[in-house]
């Protein structure tokens, strides 16, 4: 009896947005992170305007931090012991254009609390939100410019893994001229 009015209770919960989703007809469902999720709000104090953009996925806010967004691998522009590789100046562009001189919002994911929010490098791990709620770390990914890096965990990561796989299969940004071994 029980079991049956759980049932019956997440059916009910469950119903509505089923329907919505069925009724995308004509629309382009997009796949991701809400605009509106709940650590994009502007009740996250941690705001930085951006002095530089190293490449793609590594930027510098002030005072003078390094931020390597979280989940994201951009092709390498900058790195001592590779060559510029494919889309990788295309990647950085991308980057600064979002980003320009404007302040973003850093948030810090508790899977990387362990290691301080920080890589071997010793950059802050976070994701970088613009006032209107848009993630750089999934346009990235959504865009073509960046694979979604599921090295270490992350919260994103299934939604991440998702984009990927639609850029992937539409031939979107790096995917259209890039060949990977």
């Amino acid at each position: 009896m029980i079991v049956r009015v759980i049932i019956l209770f997440l059916l009910g919960l469950l119903a509505p947005a089923a329907f919505e989703a069925a009724s995308i007809t004509g629309r382009e469902a997009r796949v991701g992170i809400s605009e509106q999720s709940r650590e994009s709000r502007n009740d996250i104090p941690d705001k930085r305007l951006v002095i530089r953009v190293i490449d793609g996925d590594t930027i510098v806010v002030s005072p003078n931090e390094k931020v390597r967004l979280i989940g994201v691998d951009t092709p390498e522009t900058v790195h001592p012991k590779k060559a510029v590789q494919c889309f990788g100046k295309d990647a950085k562009e991308f980057t600064r254009g979002m980003i320009g001189r404007r302040s973003i919002r850093l948030v810090l994911d508790e899977s990387n609390a362990v290691r301080n929010h920080k890589d071997r490098y010793g950059r802050t791990l976070a994701y970088v939100y613009f006032d209107d709620g848009t993630m750089l770390n999934a346009e990235l990914i959504r865009r073509g410019y960046a694979h979604a890096y599921t090295r270490f965990p992350f919260r994103h990561i299934v939604e991440f893994r998702e984009m990927e796989r639609v850029a992937r299969s539409q031939a979107v940004g790096l995917w259209s001229s890039c060949s990977f071994h």
